[in-house]
């Protein structure tokens, strides 16, 4: 089977007020316009004050880009329309989520009555990416070597530093609020299709969850599509950021895959280990030290993401996505959204809404 590594991009935006700056529940009114405007490619999520735009299958990531700008147009429209503003950002600065109304959905509302509070709170926003991958036993082992870069991948799309209107010294501090969730965080391995297939069933039969959707982990295989979705990241505030990542996970697969194809393996980690990496790229953003399980030392995350590109170079000509793997070299320089936002809120003298109003601005500016 010759696969085609097709790219799906899923972005949750953050719906503001430009006057008070607070996150507005408006996603019902945008979602009747929108219907007609974007079709299936907009819906809700939990809180009103989310919507949620996705693209088709995407052949290449010249393709994906396309979809992604159109999405973020098309909202971004939607929300002016209202007088309001679109946000690319983890988490919004200072608004409560005690504040925010709850989609009246059947399986929002089964959430919330089975964990309550820790779903109410919930209020993140993430960029998850698939890629496709017909064979499902090796979408199982791609999965099992993928997961020692999530923390690399996380660590370039942080874009959380607040929450509550607190400056909480972490770059992703939605990765923290995930976490209260079950089924979260780096998965364990599995040695097979069949042995993912059954720990599956085994949930579902003890009334854990009613169908996989409910496993949220950083990377899953998607319950219904053919895909590995990764689903660490941080909303990216730039469109550029987040096509620049899109592309990273699509090369990343595809290096794997190839090494596959010769009988070879990345290293298998324990989640454990992967879990002391994803929280130091949560609390430091690039600009920390990952450790490198092999050497067995700390290293400048730089170096290792260097590294990292180094590592998928032949996939990226392949795929013929080396402009925007080369974005990557711009973040690396020049920052993440968390470590923009931070700039803003230092130069600013602390005040969070000059924070809100970067963040439109450096929205808005993507979608034209």
């Amino acid at each position: 089977m010759k696969e085609k590594f097709t790219i799906g991009i899923e972005e949750e935006f953050q719906i503001v007020d430009p006057v008070t700056r607070e996150l507005r529940s408006h996603v019902s009114q945008m979602l009747d316009e929108g219907k007609i405007l974007l079709q299936e490619h907009i819906k809700p999520e939990m809180h009103k004050s989310v919507v949620e735009v996705g693209t088709g299958i995407c052949a290449n990531i010249k393709e994906a880009r396309k979809s992604v700008l159109e999405l973020r147009q098309g909202i971004c429209q939607l929300a002016q329309k209202s007088g309001l503003h679109i946000v690319g950002a983890g988490t919004h600065p200072f608004s409560d989520w005690r504040s925010q109304e709850i989609m009246e959905h059947d399986r929002y509302k089964m959430i919330v009555d089975e964990m309550g509070d820790i779903a109410r709170a919930n209020l993140i926003f993430g960029l998850h990416v698939h890629i496709g991958i017909e064979d499902r036993e090796t979408a199982i082992a791609l999965m099992n070597q993928m997961r020692y870069f999530l923390p690399h991948i996380l660590a370039l799309s942080t874009s959380s530093p607040f929450w509550l209107g607190r400056n909480t010294g972490h770059k992703s501090v939605r990765a923290s609020i995930f976490k209260r969730f079950p089924r979260t965080g780096i998965p364990d391995f599995f040695t097979s299709w069949a042995d993912f297939e059954n720990f599956v069933q085994t949930l579902i039969k003890t009334n854990c969850i009613d169908n996989g959707k409910k496993i949220w982990w950083d990377i899953r295989p998607h319950a219904f599509f053919n895909t590995i979705e990764v689903r660490i990241c941080d909303l990216p505030t730039r469109l550029d950021e987040t096509i620049a990542i899109a592309a990273l996970i699509q090369a990343t697969v595809v290096t794997l895959y190839n090494l596959r194809k010769r009988n070879l393996s990345f290293n298998i980690y324990r989640p454990t280990l992967i879990e002391e990496n994803k929280w130091r790229a949560a609390r430091y953003g690039i600009k920390g030290k990952l450790i490198d399980f092999g050497k067995q030392e700390e290293v400048p995350y730089r170096d290792l993401m260097y590294e990292y590109i180094r590592f998928i170079d032949e996939a990226v000509d392949e795929l013929g996505s080396r402009q925007e793997i080369n974005y990557i070299h711009h973040i690396l320089e020049h920052g993440t959204s968390a470590d923009r936002q931070l700039e803003v809120y230092e130069e600013s003298g602390h005040d969070l809404k000059a924070v809100v109003d970067y963040l439109i601005e450096d929205t808005m500016e993507s979608c034209r």
